[in-house]
């Protein structure tokens, strides 16, 4: 007699993520991403949705794990479940709900050959957009039995290292993460990291702040990313090896500090940098109370070993890159890192296998020994920071109201100083055709751009890294190749900007505003503009104040509207930025008398903003 199988109760927000994909399915085709924290069971939202479905789920994961894991939450509910993964000596696609590994199922495609209606992906930031790669080799073959396939990714960290997001739009918080082409359309949901500890769902992590010694992986990290990429494995293991056994003392006095600070503790896993690391690691702890996984372990050996960690039968559990995903031993109140890592995905996913609730565990104690850079709350995956004093601000636009996210500088009182943000990320319109559910959905950004490149044919703003204007299709010149040609006139001359001056003068056909451009050796060119009337004051505004306005917490619409004279533009001079480069030529004199007897005067024909090229800009190092 076979027992009836239990249910459980959802948290609500698990509830949450099950109802916004429902109603997001309803209305779309759009692949669509739930972001939940690791320990906040989407195993369980899996198996809710896998209920609730009408038409046969395919349940896709990358490790065994995962794959084992998910299954069983789902037997709660019903017994009508095969797995597919070699893995687990299983491969049967009959069931309703198949739960299987992304590599069996992708070299079995014949045995999925009826109509699925919905795919979901456990750990989705592994997608990649690789036409070639396994997730799309079955993707493509589901939809050729079903084009509306549904396709739903699950994931602590919506990003990859290298490429961004995995996503376009956060649909809750009605913001655009990229215009780059992603895997998945939209973030249906999202619970943060900082809510499930502040409600109790996730124990606290305590980061030690003075460990006893530390490795330097400043030498491994400071390369570039192309650099990293091109390695091979055996070289980057070749390296981390010389660094570890530079730090030979280093190690063992790690340990020793690691044994002291768990004392009073249940489950201690520590993360290695190499296999030989590793060992040496495993060989300064208790033998009788401390195992290593490895990944040339075979699968009797590997499973004997974290048995027995989870059974609490061993307290120090020593690993290389094997355990961060699809394992779970809630007792763990120690994470150890003496590996460095560039991925804000894998450190989140490190220190996410301490923070699952246990009886008696309060808190989870992080041993950073690699100096890791992210933060575990808000990890940087944005653009690529700025600055050491930049911090992450909020601005809000001033054309749809979004309040967006960018890095900035602040002063001491806390208040926005300048921040780096190009344009808007806010979605002023999402729409859907609700007949035709084969349309996907259209998301259009908001324009307003904080920082842009304005075309000289038809005066567009552009993004500043834009090639071609959006509007008019002009080629914009590049600005080495400007600065070169520039470099080369004798009749030009180029301006290393190091600020600008605003000033009011007299001239023989009015007051005007004079602009000065400085450069780091003294040299001046200056530009003038007249108030006289409407339609010269809208040109200030428009081709200076625009280019040149500083992003900050004043709104430059507000401030525009009282620009109307000299003196109250000279008010706002600290918020003007001085371009890079300036380029300006000779005038040019009717008669030569008049050239041969008069100074040299320069006028302005070109600036250069937020560059970045091979020319050294004012007070740069050669």
């Amino acid at each position: 007699m076979t027992s009836s199988p239990l249910t459980y109760s959802l948290r609500p927000y698990q509830q949450e993520a099950v109802n916004a994909t429902i109603s997001h399915f309803r209305k779309s085709h759009a692949p669509a991403v739930i972001v939940l924290p690791t320990g906040a069971g989407k195993s369980l939202v899996i198996a809710e949705l896998a209920r609730l479905a009408k038409g046969s789920v395919l349940v896709l994961a990358h490790v065994k794990e995962l794959v084992e894991q998910n299954c069983e939450k789902y037997r709660q509910y019903d017994d009508n479940v095969s797995i597919f993964s070699a893995g687990l000596s299983e491969k049967n696609s009959s069931a309703k709900i198949v739960f299987g590994s992304i590599q069996s199922v992708a070299r079995n495609l014949d045995q999925f050959s009826r109509i699925f209606s919905l795919v979901i992906i456990d750990e989705c930031h592994r997608v990649s957009m690789n036409e070639d790669a396994q997730y799309w080799t079955v993707i493509h073959h589901l939809k050729s039995h079903n084009e509306h396939l549904k396709i739903l990714g699950l994931t602590a960290t919506p990003y990859r290292t290298g490429s961004g997001w995995i996503y376009q739009a956060h649909q809750p918080l009605n913001t655009i993460r990229t215009t780059e082409e992603t895997p998945f359309s939209l973030c249906i949901y999202e619970l943060t990291l900082k809510k499930m500890i502040n409600d109790g769902y996730l124990c606290k992590p305590i980061l030690l702040n003075a460990p006893v010694a530390f490795y330097d992986f400043d030498k491994q990290s400071s390369q570039s990313s192309t650099e990293l990429l091109t390695h091979s494995l055996e070289t980057d293991e070749e390296s981390l090896n010389a660094i570890v056994r530079a730090s030979h003392r280093a190690t063992a006095k790690i340990c020793a500090q690691i044994i002291s600070l768990s004392n009073d503790r249940k489950g201690v896993m520590i993360f290695a940098a190499t296999v030989e690391h590793a060992k040496e690691v495993y060989g300064y702890l208790p033998k009788n109370n401390s195992a290593i996984v490895l990944g040339d372990m075979s699968n009797k050996a590997r499973d004997s070993v974290i048995q027995a960690f989870k059974s609490q039968a061993i307290k120090y559990l020593v690993n290389v890159a094997v355990l961060t995903t699809g394992f779970d031993a809630p007792h763990v109140d120690v994470i150890a890192l003496l590996r460095s890592t560039q991925s804000a995905s894998l450190f989140q996913q490190i220190i996410g296998r301490g923070l699952r609730l246990s009886p008696n565990k309060t808190d989870c104690l992080i041993l950073d020994y690699a100096q890791t850079p992210f933060d575990l709350y808000q990890p940087e995956i944005n653009d690529k920071k700025p600055s050491k004093d930049s911090v992450v601000v909020e601005v809000p636009c001033p054309l749809c109201n979004h309040t967006n996210q960018f890095w900035g500088i602040v002063d001491n009182d806390g208040d926005l100083v300048e921040h780096y943000g190009r344009r808007c990320q806010g979605i002023i319109d999402i729409k859907t055709n609700y007949q035709d559910l084969s349309q996907q959905r259209t998301l259009q950004q908001c324009s307003y751009r904080f920082r842009f490149k304005q075309c000289p044919n038809c005066n567009e703003e552009n993004d500043i890294a834009a090639r071609r204007c959006t509007h008019c299709n002009h080629v914009f010149i590049d600005p080495d190749k400007r600065l070169k040609e520039a470099l080369q006139l004798k009749d030009i001359m180029v301006i290393r900007c190091g600020g600008l001056s605003l000033s009011k003068v007299q001239l023989s056909k009015g007051t005007r505003l004079q602009v000065t451009y400085h450069d780091e050796d003294g040299a001046e060119v200056s530009e003038f503009f007249a108030f006289d009337n409407p339609k010269q004051v809208y040109a200030f505004q428009k081709y200076f104040v625009r280019l040149h306005w500083r992003p900050s917490n004043i709104s430059i619409e507000s401030a525009v509207s009282t620009m109307n004279t000299v003196d109250a533009a000279i008010l706002h001079s600290h918020q003007f930025r001085a371009p890079d480069f300036v380029i300006a030529r000779q005038r040019k004199y009717s008669h030569k008398r008049e050239k041969a007897s008069a100074p040299k005067q320069w006028e302005v024909m070109e600036k250069l903003f937020d560059y970045e090229g091979p020319h050294r800009k004012a007070f740069e190092e050669f």
